[in-house]
C-alpha cells in the first residue's frame, strides 16, 4: 500500500501505537516501506476514542484524504476514522460485522443464506460449550471469532478434542496488537469441499468481482493455507456460483466500499461461506491477480479510499493482454517440525527458472513451529504459466524440490 500511495502521487501519514515494531531499514538495507510517508505519528490506537483524537489533529493541521489500513485488528477504527472524518469508506458497522464471525454469521442467517451450522459459547463455560456442540454436531470446526491468519482454528472429532481447543484460546486473551480478545468460541459444522476466494472491490454499493482463487489447505490443523492459484480451475458455471454466493454475503453484511477478499468451501450441497475480509487478499494473491489481469487490487483499496472511481481497470491492449500468463500460481513451505532451520537446500535454481517470478525463503537459524496457521510459513514461491492452471503444478514441483534440515541449536 505505501508503494500504491506514492504511485499515485499522493503522500501519507502513519498512525502507529508502537513505531518501534517497524525498523528504519528492511534486511536489505532499503527505508523501510512505512517510513516514507510524511509522517510517523504515535497514539494509543488499540482505544478506536484515541485514534479518532490524534486522526482530527493530523486532519486540522493537514487534510486527510483518505483513511486505510491492511491490518484486520484496525479495520473497525480505520473505518470510524473514516465516517468521522466524512471521508470515503466501508460504513463501520458492516466492517464490524465482517470482522467479527459469529457477527458475520448472525447476518447471513437473517438473509437464509445457506451455511453451516453454528452456535458460539463462552470459551471458559462448559456447560454451554457442550450445549453449542449439540446444536452444530461433530466433527465441527472451533474457531475465535476476532483473530485471522487461521490462528486457532481446529477440527474437534469430539469432546476432548473441542476442551482442548476452547482452553488454547483461553490462554492466548491477547492478540498480536496488544488488544483484548473476545472470549467467545465460534462452533460449525465441518465443511467439507475444496476452498476458494472471491475477490472483489466496491463503490457506492456497486460490487465489482475481479475473480476467484483457489486455495490448497494443510499444515498440522488441515486449516494452514499452503498455496493458491488465480484464476481457480473450474467451471464456468461453480464460478458464477461462487460469485453469486459472495456476493449476496457482501450485501448482508452491508459491506458498501473498499476491496474484499471473501473465502468460501464448495459442498456437495454449493457454496457456503467461510469468512468476509474488508481488505485485498493476504499471501501474495494480489500478486497472482496482477501477474494474470494487470490489476493491482492494493492500488484499487488506496483509489477507493480516496474517494476515486480505479482508474486502471479498463481492458488493457490485446497485444499487451496476450503475452501475460493464463495463470499465476504461490505455494508456501510449511514446517513440520519444531526447532531450529539449520538448512534449507535447492532454492538456488529458483533463481534462472523461467517460470518463477519470485521466491524468498528464511535464512539457516530461523525459530520453527510445527506449521499450525499462516503465521508459520518458511517461505514461498510465485509462479506463472501460458496454461489456465499450470502455474500451480509447477510452483509445487519446485518447492517439493527443496530440503530441510532442523536442530536444535544453530552454529553459523
Amino acid at each position: 500500500m505505501p508503494r500504491a500511495v506514492n504511485e499515485l502521487g499522493a503522500e501519507f501519514t502513519f498512525l502507529t501505537r508502537n513505531p518501534e515494531h517497524y525498523p528504519q531499514r528492511t534486511p536489505d538495507g532499503s527505508p523501510h516501506p512505512l517510513r516514507l510517508g510524511r509522517a510517523v505519528i504515535t497514539a494509543e490506537t488499540n482505544d478506536p476514542a484515541a485514534a479518532l483524537d490524534a486522526a482530527r489533529r493530523i486532519h486540522a493541521d493537514n487534510p486527510i484524504h483518505g483513511v486505510l489500513t491492511s491490518c484486520d485488528y484496525y479495520l473497525p477504527t480505520a473505518a470510524r476514522i473514516a465516517d468521522a472524518l466524512g471521508l470515503p469508506g466501508p460504513t463501520p458497522e458492516a466492517v464490524e460485522s465482517a470482522c467479527n464471525k459469529a457477527l458475520t454469521r448472525a447476518a447471513l442467517d437473517r438473509v437464509g443464506l445457506p451455511g453451516p451450522r453454528h452456535a458460539t459459547a463462552p470459551a471458559d463455560d462448559a456447560t454451554r460449550l457442550r450445549e453449542a456442540a449439540e446444536i452444530v454436531g461433530f466433527p465441527l470446526v472451533v474457531k475465535p471469532t476476532d483473530l485471522c491468519a487461521g490462528m486457532f482454528v481446529q477440527r474437534a472429532d469430539d469432546w476432548a478434542a473441542l476442551e482442548t481447543a476452547a482452553r488454547d484460546l483461553r490462554r492466548f486473551a491477547v492478540n498480536a496488537r496488544g488488544q483484548r480478545r473476545d472470549p467467545a468460541v465460534l462452533l460449525e459444522e465441518f465443511l467439507d469441499g475444496p476452498e476458494f476466494s472471491v475477490e472483489s472491490w466496491i463503490r457506492h454499493g456497486a460490487i465489482h468481482t475481479v475473480g476467484v482463487t483457489d486455495k490448497s489447505l494443510g499444515g498440522a490443523t488441515g486449516f494452514v493455507e499452503t498455496g493458491h492459484m488465480f484464476p481457480a480451475a473450474v467451471e464456468e458455471t461453480v464460478r458464477a456460483q461462487l460469485v453469486a454466493t459472495a456476493e449476496t454475503a457482501l450485501c448482508a453484511v452491508g459491506l458498501d466500499h473498499g476491496v474484499v477478499h471473501t473465502e468460501l468451501r464448495l459442498t456437495a450441497a454449493g457454496p457456503r461461506i467461510i469468512e468476509i475480509n474488508p481488505r485485498p487478499a493476504g499471501n501474495q494473491i494480489t500478486e497472482l491477480i496482477r501477474h494474470v489481469t494487470g490489476i493491482d487490487l492494493p492500488t484499487v483499496a488506496v483509489e477507493l479510499a480516496l474517494g476515486h472511481t480505479p482508474h486502471h481497470l479498463a481492458s488493457p491492449p490485446a497485444r499487451q493482454a496476450t503475452q501475460r500468463p493464463q495463470s499465476a500460481a504461490v505455494c508456501m513451505l510449511v514446517p513440520t517440525e519444531e526447532g531450529i532451520l539449520t538448512s534449507i537446500d535447492g532454492t538456488a535454481a529458483f533463481a534462472d527458472h523461467p517460470a518463477v517470478v519470485s521466491s524468498s525463503f528464511k535464512a539457516a537459524g530461523h525459530k520453527t513451529t510445527v506449521g499450525v496457521d499462516n503465521n508459520s510459513y518458511l517461505g514461498s514461491v510465485i509462479t506463472v504459466s501460458p496454461d489456465r492452471a499450470g502455474a500451480r503444478p509447477l510452483a509445487e514441483d519446485l518447492l517439493a524440490s527443496i530440503s530441510l534440515t532442523y536442530g536444535k541449536e544453530f552454529t553459523p
